[in-house]
């Protein structure tokens, strides 16, 4: 079990994992709960965070859940204030969408943009000053490669991921000094059990290691950068995509 830093309050430190209920999410949760954090099960669908809660608890770990629409800011805000104090937030919640640019319908791109944009934000704002009160905390942001690199019927997609890099920057240029490190994992193709397997494949196929990636790559990162093993890591984007923007 990773070294994980303490603060204040008693008991083990409490992580919040938005998007928890499937993919890279419920694979984060789960490792940070066998890490020996009290994880906050994020979501939507009350039927699957119980099946995440049970399936940690049964492994001997601790978690709750907690549902939100992350689309409207007064359900973030609600979020905030049910959760309480936090040590760690993921902000991994989000969705993709990928075509031509002339085929995103306007609320289509404002729907990407509050998803994987204003959500972190607010929910960053929520959480960001209490844990630089406390004087430590860690904030991980999922990015993706098509944040880094040009990826044709990824503009708008990429551009929230861009742009959730730069807010990663900018979070811990503010909050670092206090003791709060932010970070991001940029990953790349990723097998997540929905309905992309043939396009995540073929993504794999144009990396350096010739394969796409497990969630319990990107959570074993993301247990990494929440530990104290990772304690002179801030503003940092850690590439997690098999070398494809290395190249």
């Amino acid at each position: 079990m990773p070294d994980q830093q303490r603060d204040s309050h008693d008991g083990p430190q409490r992580a919040l994992v938005t998007g928890a209920t499937s993919g890279m999410g419920r694979a984060i949760a789960q490792q940070l709960a066998a890490d020996g954090l009290r994880v906050i099960v994020h979501g939507r669908d009350a039927g699957r965070g119980a099946q995440v809660v049970e399936g940690i608890e049964s492994a001997g770990g601790q978690a709750s859940f907690a549902a939100a629409d992350l689309a409207d800011p007064a359900a973030i805000k609600r979020l905030a204030d049910a959760a309480g104090e936090i040590d760690v937030l993921v902000n991994n919640a989000g969705f993709s969408w990928f075509g031509a640019t002339a085929d995103l319908e306007p609320d289509r791109f404002d729907a990407l943009f509050a998803s994987n944009v204003r959500a972190p934000y607010f929910l960053v704002a929520a959480f960001a000053p209490g844990m630089a009160a406390r004087g430590s905390g860690s904030i991980i942001n999922i990015s993706s490669m098509a944040g880094r690199i040009g990826l044709a019927a990824a503009a708008a997609y990429g551009a929230t991921k861009g742009a959730l890099e730069s807010l990663t920057r900018a979070w811990a240029a503010e909050f670092s000094p206090s003791g709060v490190r932010v970070n991001a994992v940029a990953a790349g193709p990723v097998y997540t059990g929905g309905a992309a397997a043939e396009r995540t494949t073929a993504l794999g196929a144009t990396t350096p290691l010739g394969r796409a990636g497990s969630t319990a790559e990107i959570a074993g990162l993301v247990s990494f950068l929440v530990s104290s093993r990772a304690s002179y890591i801030t503003g940092a984007v850690l590439a997690a995509d098999g070398g494809r923007t290395a190249i």
